[in-house]
């Protein structure tokens, strides 16, 4: 399914695919699953890719080192939210220590918390769902995201122009 990808679909697939998930981000947050310190950070690439995506989508078909240069862009982009969705899965599970601001041995050293917010805790998944936190599901779906990326780039190899 991947091998078929030209710049331009491989953008819009981007594109829906970051904009369902991070719906999907809200949607929990809607009922009651907050995000952490961390689960925030981990929404900028959505933030970005979305746009930059869209971009790719609407002007590669014009501009074949545009659609090069952004799904290029995107590949990183997408490895590095992959990154951090790992990072974040790998606190959770305590196989490393998290940000002192955001972990169960925060304490008091940064003076005193935030009453107005609720305390979510970086290192305590929120929800799990087929065994991954939103994090893990963070992870997986950047890795995907990054596939399609890159099989859009197969897509403008060898293309001189823009018919294809």
């Amino acid at each position: 399914m991947l091998t078929n990808l030209n710049p331009q679909r491989a953008a819009l697939l981007i594109f829906v695919v970051a904009f369902a998930t991070i719906a999907g981000a809200w949607g929990f947050e809607y009922y009651g699953y907050l995000p952490c310190e961390l689960c925030l950070k981990q929404r900028w690439a959505y933030y970005t890719g979305m746009p930059l995506a869209l971009l790719v989508a609407l002007l590669g078909p014009q501009n074949p080192g545009l659609a090069k240069a952004g799904l290029m862009l995107l590949a990183v982009l997408w490895l590095g939210s992959m990154a951090f969705g790992i990072y974040h899965s790998g606190v959770e599970w305590k196989w490393w220590p998290g940000p002192a601001t955001c972990t169960a041995q925060a304490g008091f050293t940064g003076g005193l918390p935030d009453l107005s917010k609720p305390a979510v805790l970086c290192d305590t998944p929120a929800i799990r769902l087929l065994g991954l936190s939103l994090a893990g599901w963070n992870a997986a779906i950047s890795l995907g995201l990054a596939l399609v990326a890159i099989a859009g780039l197969r897509g403008t190899q060898g293309s001189s122009s823009v018919s294809q």
